[in-house]
């Protein structure tokens, strides 16, 4: 048996003391709900802005852009319905949404690669090189990104949303 001292025994009827007389502990609380954007249906209603506002720009820098980035927004749909995938593992660097969309969706792997393939050239569109897109360049793309939204709608299970209207590939410039 442990004898304490007068002092050890004070100090510890204190605390165990302040421990009664404490308010209860609060459970840590749950993670807010994420904001609609982030949520895979508002992902993909991003994702359905940026293939209008794709359609209806007038320098295929923008068309690219616009479209790259909706097809960004519909893979991080993917993702979003898909959490979580393993966060244990710790990277150095940050993993791309296309490295990630196969490990979400092996079904998707060709898109990703596809997708991935496109993301120097809409970098170079959005510092605004010349001659970094062709208009057949960005109307394939917006078609494509269309295309890949539409699966991802459908792979989801979300109600495909008004499609575009066909792009014209003879687009002035």
């Amino acid at each position: 048996m442990t004898t304490l001292t007068r002092g050890a025994r004070s100090a510890t009827h204190n605390v165990a003391g302040a421990a009664q007389h404490e308010a209860p502990r609060q459970r840590p609380r749950a993670l807010p709900a994420p904001r609609p954007a982030h949520t895979a249906v508002g992902q993909l209603h991003a994702a359905r802005a940026g293939l209008a506002e794709a359609a209806e720009a007038t320098t295929p820098a923008v068309r690219y852009v616009s479209a790259h980035l909706a097809a960004l927004r519909a893979a991080a749909a993917v993702l979003a319905a898909h959490q979580p995938l393993d966060l244990t593992r710790r990277r150095a660097r940050p993993r791309s949404v296309w490295v990630l969309l196969p490990e979400a969706d092996p079904a998707l792997r060709e898109w990703a690669a596809y997708f991935a393939a496109g993301a120097d050239k809409r970098a170079a569109a959005e510092a605004g090189l010349p001659r970094a897109v062709t208009p057949r360049e960005a109307d394939e793309l917006l078609h494509d990104a269309e295309i890949f939204v539409t699966l991802v709608e459908d792979t989801l299970g979300v109600p495909i949303q008004q499609s575009l209207p066909t792009t014209n590939t003879n687009r002035a410039s």
